[in-house]
C-alpha cells in the first residue's frame, strides 16, 4: 500500500480564489470524517469546503464531496488524484476562498485536482509493507553491536530494551537470513523468535 509521508496543508491561488488543500493520514473512515468536520469548523466562513478520501486495505473505503460546488468538478477529481497516485489511508480536503472570478466547470475541475496533486508533491509518499516481527535476545555484551549490525544492514528496529539481556524487536522480510547472519554477528549466541507483524514504511 502507498500513502503521504507527512501530513501538510498547501495553498493555490487561481483567478484571486483561495483553495487550501490539507492532506491527512488516517487509521480509518472515523478518523478521516473527524478530520473533514475538524476543517469544516476552521473554515467555517469559506465558500466550500469540498473533500475526498480513501480508506482501508486496497482503499475499499472511498468518499467524495462536492460541498456545494457543482456536481462533479471538485469532490470527483480530488478522489482521481488519490486514485491515481495508488494512495490509501489519506483524506483531502481543499478549502475554496471565492475571489469573485467564476473558473467555469472545467477550471473548477483543474483547480480542486491540482490543489491535490501538489499538496501530495509536497507530502511525498510513502510505501507500506507488512513485514515479520522478529525479537531477538542476546547478552548484554552483545547488544549494541548487534543492533548497529542490523541498522547497517538496512533492517528497522522497531524496539530496543536494554537491561542484563538485550531485547530487539526487527522487521524482516526473510527471518531465515537474519537467523544466520546473528549466528555470524554472535557466535551462535543469538536467540530469536518470530513473534508477529508490523507495517514499515519506505519512500517511493
Amino acid at each position: 500500500m502507498r500513502t503521504i509521508g507527512s501530513d501538510i496543508e498547501h495553498e493555490l491561488v487561481i483567478n484571486r480564489s483561495r483553495f487550501i488543500c490539507a492532506l491527512k493520514r488516517v487509521g480509518d473512515e472515523a478518523e478521516a470524517r473527524e478530520f473533514v468536520a475538524d476543517r469544516r469548523k476552521t473554515h467555517w466562513n469559506a465558500t466550500h469546503n469540498c473533500t475526498a478520501y480513501r480508506v482501508g486495505e486496497d482503499a475499499r473505503i472511498q468518499r467524495s464531496s462536492d460541498d456545494g460546488e457543482p456536481s462533479g468538478t471538485a469532490g470527483i477529481p480530488m478522489l482521481e488524484v488519490l486514485r491515481h497516485r495508488e494512495l490509501t489511508d489519506v483524506v483531502a480536503v481543499v478549502t475554496r476562498y471565492f475571489g469573485g472570478v467564476k473558473l467555469g466547470a472545467g477550471g473548477l475541475v483543474r483547480a480542486y485536482g491540482n490543489a491535490v496533486s501538489e499538496a501530495v508533491d509536497v507530502a511525498g509518499t510513502v510505501r507500506l509493507h507488512s513485514l515479520p516481527l522478529v525479537t531477538v535476545t542476546v547478552e548484554y555484551e552483545f547488544g549494541g553491536g548487534v543492533e548497529a549490525a542490523l541498522r547497517r544492514r538496512g533492517h528497522t528496529i522497531v524496539d530496543a530494551r536494554y537491561g542484563e539481556l538485550v531485547e530487539l524487536d526487527v522487521a524482516v522480510e526473510d527471518p531465515d537470513s537474519l537467523h544466520e547472519g546473528l549466528a555470524e554477528l554472535t557466535a551462535g549466541h543469538a536467540l530469536m523468535e518470530v513473534t508477529g507483524s508490523t507495517v514499515v514504511e519506505k519512500p517511493t
